[in-house]
């Protein structure tokens, strides 16, 4: 088994879409006819954005939208990057929440943390 997909629950996937393009470079790879569901071009494993409505009829559960006012849930979303001074820095004129400039480790990586207009706790880091 290996991990096929990220999909964070928005109210809007192509606003999403936009923003990650914007904030992190990444193309979009994807975006149903409907609106309600989109990808990211970001490598191996896909992050997507999936509509509340869509969600809503999919998910078998209700479950609780992210709310960017309350504190961020228990994940992050973790992009590496060899420029994290330079990735912070473009995810914040993005519109990215900024949350901890970067910074050095003990471990030797270098990190940084951003919440994207949606709740998303993002960490920017340098590879390991």
């Amino acid at each position: 088994m290996k991990l096929g997909y990220v999909i964070v629950y928005v109210p809007q996937v192509a606003a999403a879409l936009e923003f990650y393009r914007r904030a992190f470079g990444f193309s979009q790879a994807f975006l149903h006819e409907s609106g309600d569901y989109g990808q990211l071009d970001t490598g191996e494993t896909a992050v997507a954005f999936t509509s509340h409505a869509l969600g809503a009829s999919a998910v078998p559960v209700p479950y609780t939208a992210l709310d960017p006012a309350a504190p961020p849930a228990g994940f992050e979303l973790t992009l590496t990057t060899d420029a994290v001074d330079d990735d912070f820095a473009r995810a914040v004129a993005a519109g990215a929440e900024p949350l901890s400039e970067p910074h050095d480790e003990p471990w030797g990586q270098r990190v940084s943390y951003v919440r994207d207009p949606f709740g998303v706790l993002i960490g920017i880091a340098s590879p390991m």
